[in-house]
């Protein structure tokens, strides 16, 4: 089975008011624009919680929201960062209505399937 590897960065927003629909609205759209911006950005795909049970025990986590980014590789990810544009993007995280925890996780990504 062949596998496919790229670079994916995670960023999870915690403690969002509810509902949480302008912020969703405003990371479509002008967050979104900006991020698009970002060199070597292959995929951005956003997150939202749905309502769901486990017939297992399980913990769930409480995240709000999540933002997903896939670069070919850590080379693309590394200039993507160092970039003008994710620098625009920090900055419009004060633009973010709502305000939130956020936390950040750069992983190696492995498609097996």
């Amino acid at each position: 089975m062949a596998v496919e590897e790229a670079v994916t960065y995670f960023v999870r927003y915690k403690g969002l008011p509810q509902p949480q629909d302008d912020f969703v609205a405003y990371y479509r759209t002008r967050h979104a624009e900006i991020l698009a911006q970002m060199p070597g950005l292959q995929r951005l795909v956003l997150h939202v919680p749905t309502a769901w049970q486990d017939p297992f025990p399980v913990i769930s986590d409480q995240t709000d929201f999540l933002a997903e980014m896939t670069f070919a590789n850590e080379a693309a990810f590394k200039a993507a960062v160092a970039s003008r544009a994710r620098a625009l993007a920090r900055a419009d995280l004060e633009n973010l209505p709502g305000g939130a925890a956020v936390t950040h996780q750069a992983m190696r990504s492995l498609r097996v399937l």
